[in-house]
C-alpha cells in the first residue's frame, strides 16, 4: 500500500478547516471531506464490506424502515440522554465503536478520537487493531475506556494483553464473536492491502513475530490473532481472567445472546462487524429486539445490551433505543469525522449525532433514554407492507 493516512488537506488552514467542520451539517458531509483527505486504498479498507456488500448496505436500509409513531403535547423542555453504562453515567447513550488503524485516516490517529471522546464524556472502544499503544490511548481521555480483544491462537499472549490492558485502566473488554476467520473484502483484494510500512499494529506484535506488514490482507500478517477453533469456554476463561466486565461482540442471535450470559458476559454487542464478515448476515436493526430480549430472560441479572452497523442518524439511536437497547455504537463516521479534521472532526461527528439525537426525542415525545426503552414498539414500529 503507497502511502499511511491522509495528508488531510483541509487542516493546512485551520480557519478553512473549522469552517469545514462548521459546515458540515450531517454524517454524509464529513464523509466526503474524509474521502478528500484519505488515501484511496485506505479510504477503501475502511469503506469496504464483505463479497457482494449486501450487509453492509442493509445495514443502513434497516434503521430507515423503523417507522416513529410520535407522542403529542409532552413537555420535553426538560429532556436529557443521560444513562448508565457500566456503573458510569454518560451524557448520551452512545459508543465510539472499534475500528482499526486510525492513523491511516489521520497521523494522531486513535489518541485525537480518544480526546474528542475525552470531550464529549462518551465511551471509546479501542480496537486491537490499533495503532497506537493502549497506555498512550488510555492517557488521552478521561471517558471509560473499553478493548477490543480477539482471543488469539496463542492464549497466554491474550491473557497477557488483558492483563496489560487493565493495569493500564482500561474499563471494560469487549471479545469479538464473529471473527473464526477473517471475512473477504474485495476492494482490499484488488487494492493488494497491507499495513503502511510505517505504521504498527502495536498491541498485537511480539518479539519475533510477524510485523504486520507481511502477506496480503489483514488476515496475511495477523492469521495467528484468530483461531477458528473458539468456543464458549474460551469465553468463560477470558471473563474469569478480569476483574473488568466482559461483552460479547458480533451476535446476531438470541441462543448466542443466552450463551454468552452463562460464559461470564456483562454485556451483549449486536453486530455484524459491520458488513465485514460474512454477507447475507441480517441488519442489526432486524434481530436487535430478539436478542435483547433474550438477553433479559431468566438466563441472570439483565445485561447491557449495545448495538452497532448503520447507524447514521441520531434518529437512529432512538430506534435502536426503543427496540431495546442500552446503548449504540458508531464506527465509521467517527473515521470520517477524524479523516475530515482529526479530534475536531471527530468531536463535530459526535456532536452531530447528539443534536440530532435530542431533536429526535423533543420531536418524538419522549425525554429521558429510559422513556424511550419503555415506550419500546408503542414508539417504534417496522412499517407495515403495502
Amino acid at each position: 500500500m503507497s502511502g499511511s493516512g491522509g495528508t488531510n488537506r483541509t487542516e493546512s488552514d485551520p480557519t478553512s478547516l473549522a469552517e469545514r467542520l462548521a459546515r458540515a451539517v450531517n454524517l454524509a458531509d464529513l464523509a466526503a471531506l474524509a474521502e478528500a483527505n484519505i488515501e484511496r486504498t485506505a479510504w477503501d479498507y475502511y469503506r469496504s464490506g464483505a463479497w457482494d456488500e449486501t450487509t453492509l448496505a442493509r445495514n443502513e436500509s434497516a434503521w430507515r424502515e423503523l417507522e416513529i409513531h410520535y407522542r403529542g403535547m409532552v413537555d420535553v423542555s426538560g429532556r436529557h440522554g443521560r444513562t448508565t453504562l457500566f456503573g458510569r453515567e454518560v451524557p448520551c447513550p452512545l459508543v465510539l465503536a472499534p475500528t482499526a488503524m486510525q492513523k491511516m485516516a489521520h497521523p494522531d490517529g486513535e489518541c485525537a478520537t480518544a480526546r474528542a471522546a475525552s470531550t464529549a464524556g462518551l465511551p471509546m472502544c479501542l480496537s486491537s487493531l490499533s495503532t497506537t499503544a493502549l497506555e498512550e490511548v488510555r492517557a488521552a481521555t478521561s471517558a471509560p475506556l473499553w478493548m477490543q480483544i480477539y482471543i488469539s491462537q496463542d492464549r497466554g499472549f491474550t491473557r497477557d494483553l488483558v492483563a496489560r490492558a487493565e493495569a493500564a485502566g482500561v474499563d471494560a473488554f469487549a471479545v469479538t464473536a464473529d471473527t473464526p476467520v477473517w471475512g473477504v473484502r474485495e476492494r482490499d483484494m484488488r487494492n493488494g492491502f497491507r499495513v503502511p510500512d510505517n505504521l504498527h499494529i502495536v498491541n498485537l506484535e511480539r518479539p519475533g513475530g510477524p510485523t504486520g506488514h507481511s502477506g496480503v490482507g489483514i488476515g496475511g500478517a495477523l492469521s495467528w490473532t484468530i483461531d477458528a477453533s473458539l468456543t464458549w469456554k474460551d469465553v468463560e476463561m477470558l471473563a474469569s481472567s478480569t476483574s473488568r466486565p466482559l461483552i460479547v461482540k458480533g451476535l446476531c442471535r438470541p441462543d448466542d445472546v443466552r450463551a454468552a450470559i452463562s460464559s461470564g458476559a456483562k454485556g451483549v454487542w449486536i453486530s455484524n462487524h459491520g458488513g465485514r464478515q460474512l454477507d447475507g448476515a441480517p441488519a442489526t436493526a432486524d434481530v436487535l429486539a430478539s436478542c435483547v430480549e433474550a438477553a433479559r430472560g431468566p438466563v441472570g441479572q439483565p445485561v447491557t445490551a449495545i448495538v452497532d452497523g448503520g447507524v447514521r442518524r441520531g434518529v437512529d439511536i432512538l430506534r435502536a433505543l426503543a427496540l431495546g437497547a442500552d446503548a449504540v455504537a458508531v464506527g465509521r463516521p467517527m473515521l470520517w469525522g477524524l479523516g475530515a479534521g482529526g479530534e475536531a472532526g471527530v468531536r463535530r461527528a459526535l456532536q452531530i449525532l447528539r443534536d440530532e439525537f435530542e431533536l429526535a426525542m423533543a420531536l418524538s415525545g419522549v425525554r429521558t433514554p429510559a422513556e424511550i426503552r419503555e415506550l419500546g414498539i408503542d414508539l417504534v414500529r417496522r412499517r407495515a407492507t403495502r
